[in-house]
């Protein structure tokens, strides 16, 4: 039933946007017929904003995966390089909670893990809102840095690396086994903010599922019984999100071998020093806007992800 309602939002959207679209130029043609300027204007006006408003309509339409409407987590971790990747981690938590905060979207502070001297070494955020996980999924990978560093006195340039995952929340209707004898637990003390209760006593949760590796935590609650049912509900989705990323492995195998996805993954790079220039290597997609990129415009570089990967879904199927 949930199906068939977004389905039919989706029909009725599409059918809002040809009658305006006819009622637009019926008028268009009025004005003209009437030599008035002015109305051509509005019209003009009217016809470009349903223009984008369609082209958002088309991106939707490619979010027809699984889990793509549910909510999602972003887990980001940085790289080798100390305070550096730490702070690079820490500017792409804020990035992704500017995307989300300009598209209506709520964060919820899952798990920190801070640098030494600045940034964070890890961090897992929720992020609430329709189809969230269908957007962010496609950026999953190795995120790369140029810069001048400013923790270096001598103003050399420097390349920073983190990983960003996503993962869908599970919805409680879907089901996930997991044996509790194949997840190892383990509780230590919060690193990250928090009161007096939570960075004082072993409250924070990590739990292993041993027989793939995938880890799951959470210290932002404050009993350890909170952060152990979060946790669980980050392992089912991480769980799941393995799952699908298998299913679509085995769909676009072929195409997989023909791409090269060049260093370790990396999916985009951001060069702040000596030029200005963020790059997705997988579309091709650039921009000299850094500042917009990493206070969260993002959309370009998501709609021509999204794109690619549907059409080469479709070529294998």
């Amino acid at each position: 039933m949930r199906e068939r309602t977004r389905l039919a939002e989706q029909i009725g959207y599409v059918r809002k946007l040809e009658q305006e679209r006819a009622d637009a130029l019926e008028f268009a043609e009025l004005a003209e017929a009437e030599g008035d300027e002015a109305s051509l204007d509005d019209v003009s006006t009217q016809l470009r904003l349903l223009k984008d408003l369609a082209g958002r309509a088309e991106l939707e339409a490619l979010l027809s995966g699984e889990a793509d409407g549910n909510d999602s987590y972003i887990e980001i971790n940085s790289g080798a390089g100390g305070t550096e990747s730490n702070d690079w981690a820490n500017m792409l938590l804020r990035m992704y909670t500017r995307w989300a905060q300009a598209h209506g979207m709520e964060t919820e502070f899952i798990e920190e893990t801070n640098g030494e001297q600045a940034g964070i070494k890890s961090a897992t955020i929720m992020v609430k809102g329709t189809n969230a996980y269908g957007w962010l999924k496609t950026e999953a990978g190795i995120h790369r840095l140029v810069r001048i560093s400013p923790f270096d006195s001598n103003a050399k340039r420097h390349t920073s690396f983190a990983s960003v995952w996503v993962y869908p929340v599970v919805d409680d209707k879907i089901v996930i086994e997991i044996n509790p004898s194949d997840v190892r637990t383990d509780t230590y003390r919060a690193s990250g903010s928090g009161g007096q209760h939570v960075n004082k006593t072993d409250s924070a949760v990590r739990l292993t599922h041993i027989p793939t590796g995938i880890v799951a935590a959470c210290q932002n609650q404050r009993s350890q019984h909170q952060n152990r049912e979060e946790a669980w509900k980050v392992l089912r989705s991480r769980l799941y999100e393995a799952e699908l990323q298998r299913r679509e492995a085995l769909a676009a195998e072929v195409e997989a071998n023909k791409s090269d996805i060049g260093w370790g993954h990396q999916i985009r790079s951001y060069v702040l020093q000596p030029y200005q220039m963020v790059k997705d290597l997988r579309t091709d997609v650039e921009t000299s806007d850094t500042g917009g990129v990493l206070d969260g415009d993002l959309d370009p570089f998501m709609a021509a992800s999204l794109a690619q990967r549907v059409g080469a879904t479709r070529e294998t199927a």
